[in-house]
């Protein structure tokens, strides 16, 4: 369905310099795959499914989509990207027409559908992605969730025969993100070509065909996901793969604004799909500050999660601490914390007593 041959961008800075984004990029995308492309920042991503997209001029290089070189000046770009739609980070929705209209535009105004056979199928789409209530409104009434939704249905109005989405949760709050990766995910039951730009490293495992790994302008690896998760070749790819999220307290008193942390523990889980580790880290926070530890300060907390394997590790150092607390602590809050974790330990560092939970 869609051939990158030696595909290369770069641009020119002010002083004459050279910034080669992109360089001799190959890659083949078949019909019904899900293709996920990941990697750090700067690698050109973007930038790739912007040129996709004619929206960005290549440097050298083919695009063929269906057999057709989407860069040739005989090409008609427009009726090319009615087949290869694309949702943005930012939606782009027109801010002064309804949802229902949005999602209308593309069908009446580029397919010449009749209106109220547009009016139609866009009614189906928006309930298709959960937002047949919210026709009529515009949408700043609408969340970043719910705007991203509808952005996808006014892509679906055009029946494209494959999606580009360009990191599609980047901008949404994390607790709207998983509405949005089960609609992407709905689509990928149903046999629609993507190829996505995505930081969701649990949602490119699960529901990627491939996994494109880029570094430095180029794809560095091309497989299965169990073959770049579980078997990454390259040490660029095994760095990026096993990298790890945090979050880091200090605790110095006995005081803590529990309510705020337990927020930013809810938005951790959502965004990395733990959501089933929420409760209990919460839990463990609470019985071990304001009861296992009680008085024992100061105390640092770090809650780690790895993408590898997708593990949550609890660590608190009761700093310059010489003995162990479990075995005298309140039973009932050992208990607790030993019911709900696969492991607990104590150690006695250099540093203080450190208690590891997994």
């Amino acid at each position: 369905m869609l051939d990158i041959i030696n595909f290369s961008k770069h641009f020119q800075n002010e002083d004459g310099s050279i910034v080669n984004v992109l360089q001799n990029v190959n890659c083949h995308i078949s019909k019904g795959e899900v293709v996920s492309i990941i990697g750090p920042s700067g690698t050109g991503k973007s930038t790739l499914l912007r040129c996709i997209n004619s929206l960005e001029k290549p440097s050298s290089g083919q695009i063929m989509f269906q057999g057709e070189d989407i860069l040739s000046p005989k090409t008609d770009i427009n009726k090319v990207r009615r087949k290869m739609g694309m949702v943005f980070q930012n939606f782009n929705l027109f801010e002064h027409m309804t949802i229902l209209e949005n999602v209308c535009f593309g069908p009446v105004r580029l397919l010449k559908m009749p209106k109220e056979e547009a009016e139609t199928l866009a009614m189906d789409l928006l309930t298709k992605v959960g937002l047949s209530d919210k026709a009529s409104v515009y949408p700043k009434s609408l969340s970043g969730g719910q705007k991203q939704r509808a952005a996808i249905a006014r892509c679906l109005s055009m029946n494209p025969d494959c999606i580009l989405f360009d990191e599609p949760t980047s901008a949404l709050d994390p607790t709207m993100v998983g509405e949005v990766l089960s609609v992407m995910r709905q689509l990928a039951s149903q046999g629609m070509t993507m190829l996505i730009v995505t930081h969701e490293m649990k949602f490119a495992r699960d529901m990627s065909s491939r996994i494109l790994f880029m570094y430095a302008g180029g794809i560095l690896e091309d497989g299965t996901p169990e073959q770049i998760f579980d078997h990454p070749v390259h040490p660029e790819t095994q760095a990026f793969i096993k990298r790890l999220r945090s979050l880091h307290y200090e605790f110095n008193d006995e005081f803590a604004d529990i309510y705020s942390i337990n927020s930013d523990i809810d938005a951790f889980c959502l965004k990395y799909g733990v959501e089933h580790k929420r409760m209990g880290m919460q839990l463990f926070l609470e019985e071990l500050l304001f009861n296992v530890l009680k008085g024992r300060r100061p105390v640092s907390v770090d809650i780690t999660y790895s993408e590898l394997n997708y593990s949550l590790v609890f660590k608190a150092l009761v700093k310059g601490a010489r003995e162990k607390v479990l075995e005298n602590a309140d039973p009932i809050s050992v208990s607790i914390i030993r019911g709900m974790s696969q492991s607990v330990t104590e150690t006695v560092t250099p540093e203080g007593l450190l208690i590891e939970i997994q």
